[in-house]
């Protein structure tokens, strides 16, 4: 089974404490998959723990895989997405 960046982001977030938040950073970044193939977009998303200070490992591009592997209606993480 090939790493999965999102499920690993999942399993942080299970142990951080309540009051987390995802912002939108409207800047460049790519992504390689686990075929070697290179992603480009134009922003990515990073989260934040309650202290407003970026969790490590918790950057990503696609808010909706994100909110798959959390078993989240994305509407519920755009919520608590600031931008």
């Amino acid at each position: 089974m090939p790493f999965n960046h999102y499920a690993k982001i999942k399993a942080i977030l299970e142990k951080q404490p309540d009051g987390w938040t995802i912002r939108r950073i409207d800047e460049p970044t790519s992504a390689k998959n686990f075929k070697g193939e290179t992603t480009h977009f134009d922003h990515y998303y990073r989260i934040y723990d309650h202290a407003g200070e970026p969790i490590k490992y918790c950057k990503f591009q696609q808010i909706d895989r994100l909110a798959s592997i959390l078993e989240m209606p994305l509407e519920t993480l755009l919520s608590i997405n600031q931008a």
